[in-house]
């Protein structure tokens, strides 16, 4: 896509906007007062939908690219099976069908990106969630975890917070394959931890820290090839076999190389280089012979294929030393588009724009034939959506391929690019790096105010395209060219908007840092309703009472939560066979006392034995809480006596179903019957018809050894429990509970309790 000619101006720019969900938080990007965030309405708030595939290898939903490229396929434009690695590829299946995280490590030009798009391929049917390729090339872990849950889940425009993202990400299980992770140490566990149920394949930079003690990762170390692989893959790259003088200059350079695989995609590239000098000179011999009939050469034999060889032999084979670094010889040989994008591509740090954008930066119009070439040659790869130099390259060719103007007009044609309405987010993530790469180029040459135009337009886009860290890398260039051009007011923009980031990043003090910098110099200027916007985003922080949306400490994937009994949420110092009859009745009754459930006292027969198991009914979970009942605060004394003297008289003890009574309060139902509706009367939730001086003495609780005061059945009418006069003694137990239960146990009539204002009392029944 070409942009427009004309002048270059900053109200040209279209910066885009647009809306986006972090965690909690609606944020509105690219606002001319700058973004702003506020809390998301509960109905507005995605519901990520799992997406299911069948691929065997894939990316996230509009984003990565499976690596193309004679280093990315490992054998060639043809994508032929890779060469010598099959012992490699069975040991990392059988790896991640255990269930193992492995972790490449190898030399640059190893192979590794060839290992893993076999091992990708293959391991389609190990995990029920597929195989995810993920691009690691500077990216964040929080990055790849976003693209890993963009690849796993339909929700566009949502980027959850730790805490929601662990919650989607615990149940995916699948292969995780991430090309050159940037992340390590502690960061490659935390990227691990989040997906508890996938096995990750990774590639690391050779640099990386070795692993750490106790680590999930185990390394897998990606050695050069043998011998034959070498000669094999050199011949099928170059495209015929190699001669006897050709063999020995290979051999050669797999003692000195150790058999990595990109130096030998680069010794074909020389041997094709090779070719095209040798058919030069044919031609020319062809040409003599056809105009002077015969002429001295270095072989006068009519067959041309003798010719050929003898003409070969004239052209010598790279030494050594250059076959060590063939960067520069091989850069010399490529026609004269590719020698544009690849002095683009040294300018932009190693990283080369996709092909629509050549025209319009360095007018070359076939640019993705310029770009295959750089491919077939070692020296780019394509990967995550665009191209970059290959390992090495970029230090090689910068001291002796200089920028030469190749990135005049880059930031121009980027800010104009990142604003059109034609233009998706995923193609703007996809050019994340290279447009960070021209701002790195733009402030190496000095051009701050590009920088600063290029940062203010590109800033939102890539915050919608939710490349995260490539948006804090813009705002933290811009914010440096800012200050150079000492612009007051992009300074408070881009203060602001590091405020914003650090706000969705849950990074409270960073973000009052920025937006109280950007307030006081959005005060300097006089741009009032800049002022604003920075006052509600530090209200949002510093509300009384409230916490940063989503702030939570995350915690660890755990499984769904158990139903526990309530027997086993007794505490252990309370294991003694009265007190936890007391604890336990108490537990019941409160529960009961909550759901606003008034429980009829239970009368029973004398002749029927009740369990001394205290866990015989509450294990059965048929309270209505799901198991789960807050144990009593110890300064409810009244239920704890009432439990007391009546062990096993809530109706979850006893089997009974709770009736309401006439005093919303639960009573219970043993001898001592007095005792208890007395001790109800005192709890504070008493209707103020009741009075504390008409409590009677409470009697002593059965010891464990004693007979058991006896139980009775309910009746078939409604029942209402003995009371006693205030004035008179509760009546103790007369006789104790027989050894079995009586089956001719006949319930004592009762009748309703009045209903009134205080708690109902009557005389003791005779």
């Amino acid at each position: 896509m070409a942009q427009p000619t004309g002048e270059f101006r900053q109200e040209a720019v279209r910066a885009r906007s647009g809306e986006l969900v972090s965690g909690a938080l609606l944020v509105g990007v690219g606002a001319p007062d700058g973004s702003e965030a506020r809390p998301c309405p509960e109905e507005w708030r995605p519901r990520p939908r799992r997406v299911l595939r069948s691929e065997p290898a894939r990316g996230p939903v509009g984003g990565v690219e499976r690596a193309v490229g004679p280093l990315a396929l490992g054998a060639g434009p043809a994508d032929l099976p890779l060469l010598d690695r099959e012992a490699d590829v069975a040991e990392l299946l059988g790896l991640l069908a255990e269930g193992r995280s492995i972790r490449l490590v190898g030399q640059a030009g190893s192979g590794r990106s060839a290992l893993l798009s076999a091992v990708a391929e293959a391991a389609a049917d190990l995990a029920p969630g597929g195989v995810v390729q993920l691009c690691g090339h500077r990216r964040t872990t929080a990055d790849v975890l976003q693209e890993l849950f963009a690849a796993t889940h339909h929700a566009p425009g949502y980027r959850p917070d730790p805490a929601q993202l662990a919650a989607h990400l615990a149940d995916v299980g699948a292969i995780v394959v991430i090309d050159g992770a940037e992340p390590s140490g502690a960061e490659l566990e935390e990227l691990l931890s989040a997906a508890p149920r996938c096995a990750f394949l990774i590639s690391v930079d050779p640099a990386a820290p070795p692993l750490s003690a106790g680590s999930r990762l185990q390394d897998h170390p990606v050695a050069g090839l043998s011998r034959a692989a070498c000669l094999a893959l050199a011949a099928r790259l170059a495209g015929r076999p190699l001669d006897v003088a050709e063999k020995a200059w290979a051999v050669d350079l797999w003692f000195e190389s150790e058999g990595l695989p990109l130096r030998f995609v680069q010794a074909a590239a020389l041997l094709r280089q090779r070719d095209v000098a040798v058919d030069a000179l044919v031609a020319a011999e062809e040409d003599r012979l056809d105009v002077f009939g015969a002429v001295d050469g270095p072989v006068h034999d009519p067959d041309p294929a003798v010719r050929e060889g003898a003409l070969r032999r004239t052209v010598p084979l790279p030494s050594v030393a250059e076959t060590a670094s063939p960067a520069v010889r091989l850069a010399e040989g490529l026609s004269e588009p590719a020698q544009a994008v690849l002095r683009l591509a040294v300018a932009l740090g190693g990283e080369c724009p996709t092909a629509p954008h050549l025209p319009a930066l360095i007018d070359v119009g076939q640019g993705e034939s310029a770009l295959a070439e750089l491919a077939d040659a070692g020296l780019a790869v394509s990967i995550g959506g665009h191209h970059r130099l290959t390992a090495g390259a970029l230090e090689l060719l910068l001291p002796h391929w200089p920028a030469r103007g190749s990135v005049d007009g880059a930031a121009q044609h980027f800010a104009w690019w990142v604003g059109h309405s034609s233009v998706s987010l995923g193609q703007i993530a996809a050019e994340a790096e290279v447009v960070i790469g021209v701002l790195l180029a733009d402030r190496t040459a000095g051009r701050h105010e590009a920088v600063v135009r290029l940062a203010r337009a590109a800033a939102p886009a890539l915050a919608l395209s939710l490349r995260w860290g490539a948006w804090e890398r813009a705002l933290q260039l811009g914010l440096e060219a800012a200050r150079r051009t000492a612009s007051k007011a992009d300074e408070a923009w881009f203060h602001h908007e590091l405020g914003v980031y650090a706000i969705c990043a849950q990074e409270p003090s960073q973000a009052i840092a920025e937006l109280e910098t950007a307030l006081t110099l959005r005060a300097v200027v006089g741009e009032q309703r800049g002022v604003a916007a920075a006052r509600r985003m530090l209200d949002l922080l510093r509300a009384e009472g409230r916490q940063l949306p989503g702030a939570q400490p995350v915690a660890a994937p755990a499984r769904g939560p158990v139903i526990r009994k309530i027997a086993a949420r007794v505490p252990s110092g309370l294991r003694s066979s009265r007190r936890r009859r007391v604890v336990v009745a108490s537990a019941a009754v409160l529960t009961l006392g909550v759901l606003s459930t008034a429980v009829a006292m239970s009368v029973t027969g004398p002749g029927e034995q009740r369990t001394n198991d205290p866990h015989s009914r509450l294990d059965q979970d048929d309270t209505g809480t799901g198991g789960q009942v807050p144990l009593p605060h110890s300064s409810t004394g009244a239920a704890t006596t009432a439990g007391a003297d009546a062990p096993g008289s809530s109706p979850a003890a006893n089997g009974t179903s709770p009736e309401p009574s006439a005093s919303g309060s639960a009573t219970h139902s043993p001898t001592a019957s007095a005792s208890a509706s007395a001790t109800a009367s005192k709890k504070p939730s008493r209707s103020p018809g009741a009075t504390g001086s008409d409590a009677p003495q409470q009697p002593q609780p059965p010891a464990p050894g004693d007979p058991q005061p006896p139980t009775q059945q309910p009746g078939p009418g409604p029942q209402q429990p003995p009371v006693t006069h205030p004035s008179q003694p509760p009546a103790p137990s007369s006789s104790p509970t027989s050894s079995t239960p009586s089956p001719t146990s006949s319930p004592q009539p009762t009748t309703p309790a009045p209903t009134g204002s205080g708690t109902p009392t009557a005389k003791p029944t005779t």
